[in-house]
């Protein structure tokens, strides 16, 4: 398999260099095709349809959601290998996609917002930290990567905004309001010494001088939700969801939360505006004595 392993790298440098994607996206599409590669023990040329209907099937106990980013994973190596005129068709082709519902992600209410950010004890400098993350994280609508690789010199305290580096190395102006302003100042009187260099100028550090992790980040989200009794199933994400909704509820134009969020289209937008009128549906849903 060692012409398998040449090929995944060149075409992991291609998402990286020539489609300019994140590490994160470049690591998802990778996992997915050694996974298919292992599992059907020949050589990128000679995959037929019928060995990725074979693979889908042995992993049907995935979500239809992972099994259709699954199949999209091996649907755009293909297309890539037809490019590079190492195939002349993809074997994808004539498979079909499974048929998802419309997602509707996890959205906190206000109070349930306030309550894990009140949650924090601030009696210690982590703490601060913490609090500030969560500000920053519900303030601005941040990616939990963005929040991770969050600059000190590209927030602007006294001008009240913050300059987000997002998917794609594509920049966007912020809004950022009192709250999220005094908690950050606050966390900057106490943030620790950096480690090295490289870490004088990343926002949010951990107790050795280093970046916070992306883990590090889910564990005190989860922690901090449990601390004020939300029992939703949430992650930092969530309060980038909540921020969008809570933006539109309150009448915000649907074009400056895309571009606050930083989406290229705004149909990925257009799924804040579905989400209180799912609730409420469900709510009648549950109560009309017909259903």
């Amino acid at each position: 398999m060692d012409l398998t392993h040449k090929i995944l790298s060149d075409y992991s440098y291609y998402l990286r260099i020539e489609r300019a994607m994140s590490p994160n996206t470049v690591a998802g599409y990778t996992s997915d095709l050694e996974a298919f590669f292992s599992n059907v023990g020949v050589e990128p040329a000679m995959v037929s349809t019928q060995d990725v209907l074979d693979y889908l099937a042995s992993v049907d106990k995935l979500s239809k959601r992972s099994q259709s980013r699954l199949l999209s994973s091996l649907r755009s190596f293909f297309d890539w290998l037809v490019l590079e005129g190492d195939r002349k068709d993809n074997p994808c082709d004539a498979v079909d996609s499974p048929k998802l519902g419309r997602y509707l992600p996890e959205v906190l209410s206000v109070e349930e917002v306030t309550a894990i950010i009140d949650s924090v004890d601030t009696s210690k400098w982590n703490g601060v930290r913490d609090k500030a993350i969560l500000e920053v994280l519900y303030g601005c609508g941040l990616r939990v990567s963005e929040a991770v690789g969050l600059r000190i010199s590209h927030v602007y305290l006294d001008e009240g905004f913050v300059r987000v580096v997002g998917k794609g190395d594509k920049e966007r102006i912020v809004p950022m309001g009192e709250v999220a302003v005094e908690a950050v100042r606050k966390y900057l009187d106490v943030r620790p010494e950096p480690a090295a260099p490289q870490f004088d100028d990343i926002m949010f550090l951990n107790r050795f001088g280093k970046s916070v992790s992306r883990v590090s980040m889910f564990n005190m989200v989860k922690r901090q939700a449990m601390a004020a009794g939300v029992s939703k199933e949430i992650s930092p994400h969530t309060f980038r969801h909540s921020f969008a909704t809570h933006l539109i509820e309150n009448g915000a134009d649907l074009r400056v939360v895309q571009e606050m969020l930083g989406h290229e289209s705004i149909l990925t937008t257009e799924i804040y505006t579905h989400i209180d009128s799912s609730t409420w549906q469900r709510a009648i849903l549950e109560h009309h004595p017909r259903w």
